[in-house]
């Protein structure tokens, strides 16, 4: 499937964002890391999540599972379910806090390499019509009806 070279490629991408992940979702629930300063644009936005009480809590959470999942080696899962957490963290830093800008292009990069990398299980996603194996529930209760 892959070569060596991209197979260590491959491994680095996952587990480095995996961890990138985890830590900044549990920094979430258990702060331990310093807050960097940021811009008055983005502490209004970051409160208005706070203050959503709901929010942060399922975007730290997305971002831990998300990253667990990368660890575990679940990298088409882990990278659909970081994926608009990703696009969100780029355009925080493009429009509010621009500080944080390279470490957010080296996620988004580490995160479309991972992408691309696994494509091929992507497709199913993006068939006009999927059709169900054997066996499944769904193909089950056809066969039913045609009976």
């Amino acid at each position: 499937m892959f070569t060596a070279p991209m197979k260590t490629a491959v491994l680095i991408a996952r587990i480095l964002l995996g961890i990138i992940f985890v830590v900044f979702g549990l920094n979430g629930f258990l702060p331990f890391l310093p807050q960097p300063e940021m811009p008055q644009a983005a502490i209004a936005f970051f409160g208005a999540l706070a203050a959503s009480g709901f929010m942060l809590p399922t975007l730290f959470a997305t971002q831990l599972v998300g990253g667990a999942l990368l660890l575990l080696g679940m990298v088409p899962l882990g990278v659909v379910i970081l994926a608009p957490v990703i696009v969100h963290i780029v355009e925080f830093h493009v429009f509010l806090a621009p500080g944080g800008l390279p470490l957010a292009i080296v996620v988004a990069a580490l995160a479309l390499f991972l992408a691309w990398t696994h494509r091929w299980t992507y497709h199913p996603l993006f068939a006009a019509q999927v059709v169900p194996s054997a066996g499944t529930p769904v193909e089950d209760a056809r066969a039913r009806r045609r009976v």
